[in-house]
């Protein structure tokens, strides 16, 4: 039961921003009714307001008062009820002019219920705007028949203006639906690339373990009649090997929970433990060289990570496709590059291949296990890491038959994530 408070606290926080942003635009739609509704009696300002009828004035009543406030106060609900707004606005308009009370300041309101139904108004647009259209012809009607002095261009054009407005707000609309469109592929461009690296942290840690425990199985497994204690010796070595994957893949795992701890960094795979890689190869019969060129100094963890990774894969698949071959690593740090390099001598087999075994580095043995590889996934994966950093990989045969994976790094690339 302990995980339930968490997910609820989640809950709350992902719902929270929503609601505080709601809060904030109703306070916002609040604020901006008021004012028009004090500014609507500010004599001052009345030559802002809206005229269309240009009828001789009658004064001001009660009636005119109410209509001064309808003409703004719906725009408290604007955002939530933008054809309600509009039509309720609009309606305190059209009696305003037909009584021709004087003008006011207020009647701003009608552009701002307008542009708020054509940014927020979801469903029966076309209506709504059918009928807009509608009612301001029956108010120019009206008008004209109340021997207004504006004549049918007047009217056009300020229908025009109208028209402006709504458009001008839906193209908001608009702009704001292809925002969050974007947002949306970008959250799946990069859901997918995580995925992708996820799976190629996966296939790098879980393909050279597992090989490795399945060549040294094999080898004890060769050895068990004739030296049990070398295949004792092989066993343990089995353990450790898993165990080994064990702790990588529990520091993947930590790295990418998203509320929890990652496991201390001297655990995460850098270059200072290829050394490593090559020892547990050699122990498992591979005959591999190594050398390392240049002065090791402080590289961002994502270069370290993805020349640890190149060979790792590189012994993984001498392993897979040329068990008891000769391998070379190969690691060269120069001053604006780093050169990680895994050469395997003879020819490669492909498709399902026969894993060697042997009881040391210099002795080998038959082929005593069928291992089926998918081709291509491990440099491929490889690839896309070393492009991601600026560099380049390399992959193909050799001159002699062999194999060749090498990859060329910055060492301080634009793009630091592996």
């Amino acid at each position: 039961m302990p995980d339930t408070p968490v997910l609820d606290r989640a809950s709350r926080t992902g719902r929270a921003p929503g609601r505080w942003r709601a809060h904030r635009q109703d306070a916002l739609d609040v604020s901006l009714a008021v004012a028009l509704a004090v500014l609507g009696f500010v004599p001052t300002l009345s030559a802002i307001g809206v005229e269309l009828g240009d009828l001789p004035e009658r004064p001001t009543d009660a009636l005119a008062v109410t209509l001064v406030l309808a003409q703004c106060l719906p725009l408290a609900l604007r955002r939530r009820s933008p054809g309600t707004c509009l039509a309720v606005v609009g309606a305190a308009f059209a009696v305003d002019q037909v009584l021709s009370y004087p003008p006011s300041f207020a009647s701003v309101g009608l552009y701002v219920a307008l542009y708020t139904a054509g940014a927020h108004l979801v469903r029966f647009r076309r209506s709504v705007a059918a009928l807009a259209t509608g009612g301001y012809v029956v108010l120019a009607t009206a008008l004209t028949g109340l021997g207004s002095p504006n004549r049918l261009p007047v009217f056009l054009a300020f229908y025009l203006v109208l028209v402006v407005i709504w458009s001008a707000g839906t193209g908001v609309r608009r702009w704001r639906a292809e925002e969050v469109e974007r947002r949306r592929l970008a959250a799946a461009v990069a859901a997918s690339q995580e995925r992708a690296r996820i799976a190629r942290e996966l296939h790098d840690v879980v393909t050279h373990h597992v090989t490795a425990m399945v060549v040294q199985a094999d080898a004890a497994q060769f050895l068990l009649p004739a030296a049990p204690e070398r295949a004792a010796e092989g066993l343990v070595a089995i353990s450790g090997t898993g165990r080994r994957a064990l702790t990588e893949l529990r520091h993947l795992l930590g790295v990418l929970e998203a509320t929890g701890e990652s496991a201390p960094a001297e655990r995460a795979p850098v270059l200072g433990r290829v050394g490593d890689l090559v020892e547990r190869a050699r122990r498992s019969g591979q005959p591999v060289e190594w050398t390392e060129e240049g002065g090791r100094r402080d590289l961002p963890d994502a270069v370290e990570l993805a020349a640890y990774r190149v060979v790792q894969e590189g012994l993984t698949n001498a392993l897979k496709h040329a068990s008891g071959r000769p391998t070379t690593v190969r690691v060269r740090h120069g001053a604006e590059h780093l050169v990680a390099e895994v050469i395997t001598g003879g020819p490669a087999e492909s498709g399902a291949t026969s894993v060697a075994a042997s009881d040391g580095p210099a002795q080998g043995a038959p082929a005593i296990a069928e291992v089926a590889v998918p081709a291509g996934r491990g440099v491929a994966g490889l690839r896309e890491r070393v492009r991601l950093l600026d560099g380049d990989l390399e992959a193909g045969p050799t001159p002699d038959g062999g194999f060749r994976v090498r990859a060329r790094i910055p060492t301080s690339p634009s793009r630091s994530r592996p």
